[in-house]
């Protein structure tokens, strides 16, 4: 477990903009040690700042595409195309503008695909594409991912792991159906807690005024299930990713100065 590193940034734009700078350097760092990278991406509006953010980069160009696997943490259980869907924004924000082969793009079934409206099938089909994509350095059902990224609601909840539910208290399997979210749609997949401590560095992603209350609550001590954030952290770094208004009610002390 990696004790919360917090980078505060002017505002929204600032923090996409910056984060997709250093995803730009992590994925190349790890490219150049390992031959390839491993991302898992997230939606919201945040999640898709980045993405944007980083398309209109030009140092986009530094990453090899083609030593790139894209993994996400969670989806909308809905068609395939639907706009509400996590890969379906993330294609429009970033994916269909750079050459990324499909059989990088690791995207969890939609509600009309192989497993029909079935979520815990679909669940248990995304577990067995990531077991088969790990190897025996992984030691363990997923790949070790070089970066993981969360967005944090205003409940506190990352991917679709909500606090309370049964997903955020599962221990055994990796991705999970999840069903009676408290926000829509109510149908979801998600990685689960022990698939997102699986990365090398997780990386928490919040901006705006209503998301304050939750990274307060995240990073004074919250338990896990009442507090799912809390329960996010990486390998070797957690990092959470601020505007001013998402940290404006932490203490000064959790962040140096010169990084607001």
């Amino acid at each position: 477990m990696s004790a919360p590193q917090l980078v505060v940034h002017r505002d929204k734009e600032l923090m996409a903009q910056a984060a997709a700078a250093r995803l730009i350097t992590k994925i190349v760092d790890a490219q150049a040690a390992r031959g390839s990278a491993s991302v898992v991406l997230t939606g919201g509006r945040n999640g898709n700042g980045l993405l944007a953010a980083l398309a209109a980069s030009p140092a986009r160009d530094a990453i090899d595409w083609s030593r790139l696997e894209l993994w996400w943490g969670d989806e909308r259980f809905l068609p395939e195309g639907d706009p509400e869907r996590n890969v379906t924004q993330a294609r429009e924000a970033l994916l269909d503008k750079v050459a990324l082969g499909p059989s990088r793009i690791h995207a969890m079934p939609a509600s009309d695909g192989p497993h029909g409206g079935d979520a815990d099938s679909a669940a248990a089909g995304y577990a067995a594409e990531l077991a088969a994509a790990a190897g025996p350095e992984d030691h363990g059902p997923v790949p070790t991912f070089d970066v993981l990224m969360l967005g944090v609601g205003p409940d506190t909840h990352v991917a679709s792991l909500f606090p309370e539910l049964p997903a955020v208290r599962e221990t055994e399997r990796t991705v999970v159906g999840v069903h009676g979210a408290p926000k829509p749609p109510p149908t979801r997949v998600s990685l689960t807690l022990p698939a997102i401590r699986a990365a090398r560095e997780v990386w928490l992603l919040a901006a705006g005024e209503d998301k304050a209350e939750a990274a307060e609550i995240a990073l004074s001590g919250a338990g896990e299930i009442q507090a799912p954030a809390a329960g996010a952290y990486g390998r070797s770094r957690t990092l959470w990713l601020l505007d001013a208004a998402a940290a404006s009610k932490l203490p000064r002390a959790l962040y140096p100065p010169a990084s607001a």
